[in-house]
This record gives structure tokens, C-alpha cells and sequence, in this order.
């Protein structure tokens, strides 16, 4: 059966994703910067964002360049056209052709043809499956051999393989958490024997993982492995997929753009449910030891303090945020957000500011707290979430192929280094690593910290930076 849908105006509805409203506040504070600063004769600029970070370009200029499109469109010169909508736009457009294929290309005369595994590690992250989905496709198109690693680095050990073809993930694009199975096993001991003897058993010429943190330690202690085993002398590339977005080598994750869309969806119902009363909210979201989460979200939804662990909390901060609701309040307002991420503090804990702002309210305004926990791991990968991890894949079955006729084989994680993707290799990845805690030494994200004050009214200045 076949039914046509025109979606029409619906496409122009809808409250914005965590992405939009993200975007949409850095444009608009960067647009009042620039009109603060610019005179009268200066060039009009158009403010966007390019390689995640804000650009300012002449106006006249982007004009011109959106006019050229719809020329060489005209004329049906459809390379100049695919190449000025940017490289993203062609790999995309190249990707998606094959993805659609009914069957996979058979394999050229001569072509090179490996045995490449995937598998998970660290929990769960919408958009694992479509990095897999993707993988897989991409793999047996160019005549590889692909082979799925079920429940992690414990079936990395356990031996339990199976091969993929191209209709058995042909439902997985649009799947939340990861069909192959995921823990937070790091080999150790006895299981790098037991993991070279499968390697050594199934052939494998290649080894893509998709996970967090754990996953990430586990390749990196099998590279650390390999004057001792040859069977680790093979291509090994990490594609980061964590809601934490804490991983090394690289500014965003899979799954993060997934969990603040869960995150402010909660949160727009929980201030839809006050509007009848003068009620505080103190949210507790996830994200480990990095704050990504909850500054993001606190962007996106408005609310007035976020609490990080990258900053830590104090009383006179305490102090500060009781003074700051209670004058709010006694000035009509009837609504306060405050979000927490979950390690932001040992001591002040999401009950502990729960109890104080409920104390110190009095009859002035009550206090409720949510702790949304492991539902932001799951749901639906976000449009976002499926694109980024349909580009990473591609580029991890890209260096797979590569590597695997190198005499020295590389081991590196992929992802997205000031806007642009590239790899890191995992034995610098330490280095990257904040001591005593699981997360980057640079985080692009705390760049974003004066919008939060400002927009919260504290002002751009942090007194601790």
C-alpha cells in the first residue's frame, strides 16, 4: 500500500528542542553584544553559528551566497550546489543513498574485505542503535563482514558474536537504548587471554565500540595490551555515546542532545503545574562529575541557579540563592527553578536544599524537589542525536578500513574537536583527563556560564572564576 503525507505547517509548531533553545539564547545575547558595541557605520552582521560557535558575517555577503545557491541550482550545477551547503551537507546526502539501498553493493573484484565487531560499553545512550545501524550498513556495502558483540566487553570475553546483515537493522534508526546490550565491564586479569583467543577465533580485523566511559577504558587497557597479544594488533576506534557528555576527545556525545530534551520536557511540566501557586523546584539531573547537563538544561528551560560540580557550592552561595527567592517572591513572582547535577556537591544535596528553601520560605512559598534519575537515559534518539552518530559512524567504518592495512594499526576515538570531526589517539586520551574526576580538563560548555548569570539576573561575573 502506498499513502501520501504533505506535513505542511505542522513542521512550523511544537515547543523547541533542547537544541533551539540552547542556539537561540547564545544568538540572542550575542546579537545584543554586537549591537552594544557596533557604531552607526558599521556593516550590518548576520549572527549564527558555524562549527558550534558563534560567527558574526556580512549581511550583504550571506545575502549574496544565498542567491548563488538558487542560481547554480537553476543552472543544474548540482556539485556546486551540494558543495556551498557545506562538507556536512555532501557526506549526509552520500551516506543517506546508501542507507536506502535495498541490498549492499557486492564487492568489487580485488576489494579488500575485513571482519570488523562492534560492541558497547558504559550504560546506555539513545542513538547507540543508529551508530550501529549505520556501521553495519556502511560495512557490508563495501563488502566487510559484519559482526555485533552482544552484552559489551563480558561478551567481547564470553565469545558471544553474531553476524549482522543488512535487514537486521533495518528498525534500529529510530530505537532508544542499545539493542546489542551494554555494562560497565573493564577487562582485567585472565579476560585479556580470553579476549585475544575470540579475537584470534572469529577473525576479527577491527574493533568499533560505542559507549561512555567504561567502554572507553576497556579499549584503552586492550591497546595497552598488545606487546603481550597480537591479536590486539588491529585497528580499535571509540565513537562516544554518553548523556554525561564527559567523554575525552571530544565536545559532544550521543545521547546527550536525547536526555536535555527529557530533562526540559520534565521541567516544562513541572512549572506548568505551578502556576496556580508561588512554588520553588529544586531538579536533580544526572551527568556524573560533569555539569554539562544541568547547565544546558538550565539554559534552556530558565532556570535561575544551576549548581555544577566544576564550581562546587558553598553556604554563602546557600545563603545568597534564599535571599534571592525570598525577594522574588515578595515581589510577585511565582515561580523558582533551580537545577542540580547530581555529583555538584557531597554535602548539600538535592534534600538538604530542599529542606533549607522550604525552611527559610516560610508561608512566603513552598518547595518541591525532583529527581528525574534513569528516565533521561532513556526514549527516542533525538533528530540531532541520529545525525551526529550517522556522521560518526561513517567516519569510524572510514578509519577501520584504512587502518586495517597499516603495518602499525592506529587506536583512536573520534569526535567533534572545535566543530569539526577528528580523532584522537587513546593513548593521549589521559592526559585530557581532569585528575579525580571523570571528565574532561577542557570543557567548552563553561564558556557559558555568564549567559547563565545574567540571564538568571546575578550578573556576567562569577566571583570564584
Amino acid at each position: 500500500d502506498v499513502r501520501v503525507t504533505i506535513l505542511g505547517h505542522v513542521q512550523r509548531g511544537g515547543s523547541p528542542t533542547a537544541f533551539d533553545r540552547y542556539m537561540s539564547t547564545m544568538l540572542g545575547y550575542s546579537a545584543v553584544e554586537e549591537v552594544l558595541s557596533a557604531s552607526p557605520m558599521d556593516e550590518p552582521k548576520l549572527i549564527g553559528i558555524r562549527q558550534h560557535h558563534v560567527v558574526r558575517s556580512p549581511l550583504m555577503d550571506c545575502v549574496a551566497k544565498t542567491h548563488q545557491v538558487a542560481e547554480v541550482i537553476a543552472a543544474q550545477d548540482y556539485e556546486t550546489a551540494m558543495s556551498m551547503r557545506g562538507g556536512s551537507f555532501s557526506d549526509s546526502f552520500r551516506i543517506l543513498r546508501t542507507l536506502l539501498r535495498a541490498q549492499p553493493h557486492k564487492p568489487e573484484e580485488g576489494q579488500k574485505q575485513l571482519r570488523l565487531a562492534i560492541l558497547h560499553g558504559g550504560g546506555p545512550a539513545p542513538g547507540m542503535n543508529t551508530a550501529v545501524r549505520v556501521a553495519v550498513r556502511l560495512g557490508l556495502d563495501r563488502g566487510h563482514t559484519m559482526l555485533a558483540v552482544r552484552n559489551g566487553f563480558q561478551g567481547l570475553i564470553d565469545g558471544d558474536f553474531q553476524e549482522m546483515d543488512w535487514m537486521s537493522v533495518s528498525a534500529w534508526v529510530s530505537r532508544g537504548g542499545a539493542e546489542l546490550g551494554t555494562n560497565h565491564k573493564v577487562p582485567e586479569g585472565a579476560d585479556f587471554y580470553l579476549i585475544a583467543r575470540q579475537l584470534e577465533t572469529h577473525k576479527v580485523d577491527g574493533l568499533l565500540m560505542i559507549g561512555g566511559w567504561s567502554g572507553y577504558q576497556a579499549a584503552y587497557q586492550v591497546l595497552s595490551k598488545r606487546d603481550d597479544f597480537p591479536a590486539f594488533r588491529i585497528p580499535i576506534v571509540c565513537l562516544p555515546a554518553s548523556i554525561d557528555n564527559n567523554l575525552p576527545g571530544s565536545q559532544l556525545s550521543i545521547g546527550a542532545d536525547t536526555a536535555l530534551n527529557t530533562i526540559i520536557g520534565s521541567v516544562d511540566k513541572l512549572k506548568q503545574s505551578a502556576v496556580a501557586s508561588r512554588r520553588c523546584f529544586v531538579v536533580e539531573v544526572m551527568g556524573g562529575d560533569c555539569g554539562y547537563l544541568a547547565l544546558i538544561s538550565g539554559l534552556a528551560t530558565g532556570a535561575e541557579r544551576v549548581y555544577l560540580p566544576e564550581e562546587g557550592v558553598t553556604l554563602a552561595d546557600l545563603q545568597e540563592d534564599v535571599a534571592n527567592l525570598v525577594e522574588g517572591f515578595e515581589h510577585g513572582k511565582r515561580l523558582g527553578l533551580m537545577i542540580r547535577s547530581e555529583n555538584a556537591d557531597l554535602f548539600y544535596t538535592t534534600q538538604f536544599k530542599h529542606a533549607l528553601f522550604e525552611k527559610e520560605g516560610g508561608e512566603l512559598f513552598d518547595v518541591r524537589q525532583a529527581i528525574l534519575g534513569h528516565m533521561q537515559q532513556g526514549g527516542s534518539p533525538s533528530p540531532f542525536d541520529r545525525i551526529q552518530a550517522t556522521r560518526l559512524a561513517a567516519k569510524c567504518i572510514d578509519y577501520l578500513t584504512d587502518e586495517a592495512t597499516e603495518i602499525s594499526p592506529g587506536a583512536s576515538a573520534i569526535g567533534w574537536q572545535g566543530g569539526k570531526i577528528g580523532f584522537t589517539d587513546l593513548q593521549d586520551l589521559p592526559r585530557l583527563v581532569e585528575k579525580d574526576a571523570l571528565r574532561p580538563k577542557v570543557q567548552w560548555w563553561l564558556q557559558l556560564r555568564p549567559i547563565a548569570r545574567v540571564l538568571a539576573g546575578l550578573g556576567p561575573q562569577d566571583p570564584r572564576a
